[in-house]
């Protein structure tokens, strides 16, 4: 059995992430090992959950991976660890527009059989918490919402009126942090500033929240809830399960992952898939280094490359080399980050100059999930292949001659293919997909010789 917590909120802007990373740095600090979780999408929080744990964050999200593999992938993050803290997203019962729900944060506490905590913003209110929490209480009782953390409380009249409000509806308090005590993390247009680009800063803020947290929620008793959680009845996700080859050819194409400060924005199992699949995976940073050696694929992830394109652009000997080895047959899939390095410039700074398309920053956010069908045939994906993709930025993509696209969207076409190459803004979870690291890595085989 795995002991579990949901730390939820009524809203957005409660103080799930800061709650939420505070106790998994908090529960370490006490002896735990501990897994966090993050639902939905969100690249950025996973990061800090990786800070605070010491262990990879990864993502539970019912849209991109498909909801019977929610608890299987839980069971594989998990393992190892005594205690798992999921934090959620928006408010606890926020879906997909139009869904009632899915993909939300009761769907996946549900989806876990995993007991929830409610974080709630005290700071404009006093007894009316305690109709807040009744109505969570109510809306859905199959969520099993199993105590409260009360935010932002501005003094000890305040907490006392607070919790008296709360006291009817039978659910514990199990903390109150104080008005004032935040994660003071830098934020910038698509959220916080991710940890992989601000080390020191993120380790300190982690820091602080599990400090505030140990002084404010009562640890032992949140574990005592966790413990309470029924046996998941879910075999662990095995990545080996999903794209192992049916034989053992000889010898491990490289598959170069870019990472560092600008392309952090990717999901935990795509390496391991990739690896699974039978490659050697080596990350680089796009900023200071040149391909691994013996590279045979690249993916290039999310990220945010508009804020770094003179630094990005300033390692010509990389964009020279990506460009050439793209030239000679180089599989790539880039997504997002990935198609705007993949560019001819950025911002009027120069990139790869593989596409025919410039990138620019806007002023539009765009933000959603979107069921995609691939547009061209190439080495990743047949032509007509249905997936769900997740988009996340504020650039744009300016083409300069007609391409093939690489997926049709309701709006419309997006991204370019071309027979090696699939680049665009959408995210995809592989797990969800699973032949298209297989493929990337058989291309990567085929790349370097191997498959002779």
């Amino acid at each position: 059995m795995i002991p579990r917590l949901v730390v939820a909120a009524p809203a957005s802007g409660a103080g799930k992430t800061t709650v939420a990373v505070g106790l998994m740095a908090a529960l370490r600090r006490a002896g735990h090992t501990v897994a966090g979780f993050k639902v939905g999408p969100d690249y950025i929080d996973p990061g800090f959950h990786a800070v605070a744990t010491g262990r990879p964050g990864r993502n539970l999200d019912p849209m991109l991976q498909g909801e019977e593999r929610v608890a299987p992938l839980f069971a594989h993050g998990a393992a190892g660890a005594d205690v798992a803290v999921v934090e959620g997203v928006m408010g606890l019962y926020d879906g997909a527009l139009g869904t009632e729900g899915y993909a939300s944060t009761a769907h996946v506490s549900k989806l876990l059989e995993a007991p929830v905590v409610l974080v709630v913003d005290a700071s404009a209110a006093g007894r009316s918490v305690g109709a807040v929490v009744n109505g969570f209480v109510a809306f859905d009782t199959e969520v099993r919402i199993v105590g409260v953390i009360l935010n932002k409380v501005g003094s000890d009249r305040h907490e006392a009126e607070v919790r008296a409000g709360v006291a009817p509806t039978g659910v514990p308090v199990l903390g109150v942090l104080r008005r004032g005590t935040r994660l003071t993390v830098p934020s910038r247009h698509l959220g916080l500033v991710p940890a992989d680009e601000q080390r020191e800063q993120a380790s300190a803020a982690v820091d602080a929240a599990a400090e505030m947290v140990r002084q404010g929620v009562d640890l032992e008793a949140f574990v005592t809830e966790a413990r309470k959680a029924v046996e998941l009845n879910a075999e662990a996700w095995d990545p080996a399960d999903e794209v192992a080859p049916t034989a053992d050819p000889p010898g491990r194409p490289v598959v170069a992952v870019a990472g560092g400060p600008v392309f952090s924005f990717r999901y935990t199992e795509t390496a391991e898939l990739l690896a699974a699949a039978g490659a050697e995976v080596v990350a680089f940073d796009p900023l200071t280094d040149t391909l691994p050696a013996a590279t045979a694929a690249l993916y290039l992830g999310g990220g945010f490359p508009e804020l770094h394109a003179e630094a990005l652009s300033a390692n010509d000997g990389l964009r020279r080399q990506v460009a050439t080895e793209i030239a000679a047959g180089l599989p790539v899939v880039a997504e997002c980050a990935g198609l705007l390095y993949l560019c001819r410039e950025l911002d009027g700074h120069p990139m790869a100059g593989v596409l025919p398309a410039t990138g620019r920053m806007t002023g539009r956010l765009v933000l959603g999930y979107r069921t995609a069908i691939a547009a061209t045939t190439t080495a990743f994906f047949d032509e007509g292949r249905r997936v769900r993709g997740h988009e996340f930025h504020r650039t744009a993509v300016d083409l300069d001659t007609d391409v093939s696209p690489a997926w049709y969207l309701p709006g419309g076409v997006e991204g370019i293919a071309r027979p090696r190459v699939h680049a665009s803004y959408l995210h995809l979870h592989w797990t969800a997909t699973p032949d298209v690291p297989t493929r990337l890595v058989a291309a990567a085989r085929v790349h370097a010789g191997l498959d002779t």
